[in-house]
């Protein structure tokens, strides 16, 4: 459901909220029924906090309340603040790691599903661009206490994940080692954690679409050697359910009713909204809601493109 904001609720978030306990329990039944999982995302494009003083903890709390008030199954964080992440000074990296940790001590693991929505770049082994550490800093400071992250493999650059290679086996040299199987190869993050975004139009995104027919091979090749964590688009209703049975076609066929693992890739067998897997059902921006393909989460975010990319791009 999007977005929770650090001024309160809005748009579907609000919706929800607005539901009442009795209509949110039926819908979540409805939902669980079909093996997915109901969150918030929290934050997006247009949310500064770390740059605006934003206090950490204090938010975590009043955001973890939200989902356990109002019956969620957890909470995705999709920080976007690239002033305080380019500013190298460390101020983002500590930041999400106090957010994250007071957020999973209020929901606590295996009880409440905590995401994050890294720009891929953030990952980079390029010391240089990010000498603060960037997201390696908060994976390792916190990683344990993320079930998966939904990585936005789009508005970092034309030539950017533009292909299946780029996308999960040798990023460019721009972002180096940020391809899934390098993120995992390079820091050892589960490959179940690694959950690939792309938009669902070209037109969503500033750059990195790959039309579904293609993409649909990377899913299949990266499945082939082991992954299983599937798909985040941005956004629905471009990303159909045509588009969800094109991307997972050639790997979790959408006729064969295998869906997501309850939590992070792997085996299951969980139906999805629209013929897709896992976790997700996550509302979207004006009341659509992002679609998954293969055995991944459904995810809600903003897609960063306002703020020009990551880094130093």
């Amino acid at each position: 459901l999007s977005f929770l904001l650090t001024s309160g609720p809005t748009d579907m978030a609000a919706v929800w909220q607005q539901l009442g306990s009795d209509k949110q329990q039926q819908i979540k039944a409805q939902y669980a029924a079909a093996g997915i999982s109901i969150m918030v995302s929290a934050l997006g494009s247009t949310e500064t906090p770390t740059t605006n003083g934003v206090d950490p903890a204090q938010l975590a709390n009043t955001m973890a309340k939200f989902v356990t008030d109002n019956g969620l199954d957890g909470i995705d964080v999709d920080y976007e603040d690239f002033g305080a992440m380019n500013a190298k000074d460390g101020s983002a990296e500590g930041w999400l790691i106090t957010f994250t940790q007071t957020l999973r001590d209020q929901l606590p693991q295996g009880q409440y599903l905590l995401t994050h929505a890294p720009v891929a770049p953030w990952f980079t082994s390029n010391a240089q661009a990010y000498p603060s550490g960037a997201y390696r800093k908060v994976d390792s400071a916190v990683g344990g206490l993320i079930d998966w992250y939904n990585l936005q493999f789009y508005n970092q650059g034309a030539a950017e994940y533009a292909d299946c290679n780029g996308l999960l086996f040798q990023s460019s040299s721009a972002w180096p080692q940020t391809s899934v199987f390098e993120l995992n190869q390079s820091l050892g993050i589960p490959l179940n954690k690694l959950v690939i975004g792309k938009p669902g139009l070209q037109t969503d995104a500033s750059n990195g679409y790959i039309d579904p027919g293609t993409l649909a091979g990377c899913v299949s090749q990266a499945k082939a050697k082991g992954w299983a964590a599937g798909v985040m688009t941005w956004e629905y209703p471009h990303a159909d359910s045509a588009w969800v049975t094109s991307v997972r076609s050639q790997s979790w066929p959408a006729s064969g009713g295998d869906g997501g693992n309850g939590g992070n890739g792997g085996s299951g067998g969980n139906g999805g909204d629209g013929g897709s897997g896992g976790n997700g059902g996550s509302g979207g921006n004006g009341g659509s809601s992002p679609t998954t393909t293969s055995s991944a989460p459904a995810h809600s975010h903003s897609s960063g493109s306002n703020n020009g990319g990551s880094g130093s791009s």
